[in-house]
């Protein structure tokens, strides 16, 4: 039954009109059904409730639509980066072979070049040769010359002394006969390696190309080669935190990157002020000025969740994460957390919340004040997203961006303590 229109009447009871809805048969009843009539013990309902029902479908709807309308988004520039990535890849790609057909042709030059430079130095060791044989011919030449002209020597005394000078002179040079052989200069080595090189070749290549990536180790080191195409990281309203914990890690926290005024527990968990200054070695990761300290542990890729306990934190605290080349000598913006394009973070300072990068700030609604922040990290997605733990994991904040270094968690502190939740 439409609003605005005249009620009809109950089929049950003649002459009473329509008044409650039945719940239980969802059906238009009079107000004798659930008591006398066949709708007795039933939940019923005044039709007042409708239009603040109907309102708040509508804004269910709206806010669905909504959700949605941001999906549709977050997929668009998805595919809109994932296009863009492709392209460059494929640029980056056409670099890598044009640089290894470079390298190639360099090797085959290197070939040639050895190739003719061990040619040049037999040729030249065959012209020595050579020479020395045409100076031996010669010198024989001459002495049938000489040996010649003898014979038409009728001077029987002349003739015998040029006689024993020629062969005294035979005999000084006279050597074994020696016949050379050149051995030939072969370069088989050098196809024989070649030839391995490329039967080597030929065998990797023979496998399908997602197999050897697999195999690979440096491709197997992103965790992007293991999920589909197009896969969704999907997230419920209100957010599972156990959806998160299966991405859970502990990390601990870094010594000698720790201010002097700041003191690890034995466990590496827990970060506390102390007002009296530590001496701790000086070293270039070492905060000299601000009061804050980085984790041991970087992530370079995958997806990874860890959090924080804030019971003992006091009034002011900075969580968040920062590359391994923030600044880490004196207070500027290059060393402050979320000061700079090096770090993301949330703060709380006089019941004040804010969400920093590059020195911009947006304030925070925060419902209750957390007692352990949860900070989700999607290396790949370009995720970093923090949760209120205590409020049932009411979402704080999400930075965007695409990470280009290892990402590492952080923290900087006023007073009290911070610890790392122990979730593996």
């Amino acid at each position: 039954m439409a609003l605005g229109e005249p009620r009809r009447g109950c089929g049950a009871h003649a002459g009473r009109p329509l008044e409650l809805l039945c719940e239980d048969c969802g059906r238009c009843v009079c107000a004798l059904c659930p008591a006398l009539g066949p709708h007795r013990g039933h939940r019923a309902s005044a039709f007042g409730f409708l239009p603040e029902l109907l309102t708040l479908c509508l804004k269910d709807l709206e806010e669905r639509k909504e959700q949605e309308a941001g999906n549709r988004r977050c997929i668009e520039q998805a595919a809109n980066d994932l296009k863009a990535h492709a392209a460059m890849t494929k640029k980056q790609l056409s670099d890598r072979m044009t640089e290894l057909q470079l390298l190639l042709r360099e090797e085959e030059s290197l070939a040639r070049n050895l190739i003719d430079e061990k040619t040049q130095q037999a040729l030249e060791a065959h012209g020595q040769q050579m020479e020395s044989c045409q100076e031996k011919l010669a010198a024989l030449d001459t002495f049938s010359y000489r040996i010649r002209e003898m014979q038409q020597n009728n001077d029987i005394i002349q003739f015998l002394e040029k006689s024993i000078e020629i062969e005294k002179e035979l005999q000084e040079s006279k050597s074994q006969l020696e016949q050379c052989h050149p051995i030939p200069l072969s370069f088989e080595h050098v196809l024989n390696y070649y030839k391995h090189l490329m039967t080597g070749l030929q065998s990797v290549l023979q496998k399908p190309l997602e197999v050897r990536l697999k195999e690979d180790v440096f491709s197997s080191l992103n965790a992007t080669t293991k999920k589909e195409p197009g896969t969704m990281l999907k997230t419920m309203s209100p957010v599972d935190r156990l959806l998160f914990l299966k991405h859970a890690r502990s990390p601990t926290w870094e010594y000698d990157s720790l201010h002097p005024r700041l003191k690890l527990s034995d466990d590496r968990l827990v970060v506390s002020c102390n007002w009296r200054r530590i001496f701790y070695p000086c070293g270039p990761q070492r905060f000299d000025k601000l009061w804050q300290v980085l984790s041991r542990d970087g992530f370079l890729s995958g997806s990874h969740y860890w959090e924080v306990d804030l019971l003992q934190a006091g009034t002011g605290w900075w969580i968040g994460a920062a590359y391994p080349s923030i600044g880490r000598k004196g207070d500027s913006e290059t060393c402050r957390l979320g000061w700079n394009r090096a770090s993301w973070c949330i703060k709380r300072f006089d019941f004040e919340y804010w969400a920093f990068h590059k020195g911009e700030r947006i304030p925070l609604t925060v419902e209750d004040d957390p007692d352990r922040v949860g900070v989700f990290l999607d290396y790949e997605a370009g995720i970093l997203s923090f949760y209120n733990v205590t409020d049932g994991m009411a979402h704080l904040h999400t930075f965007r961006c695409k990470f280009t270094e290892p990402v590492y968690p952080a923290l900087r502190l006023w007073e009290g303590s911070i610890g790392t939740c122990k979730l593996t």
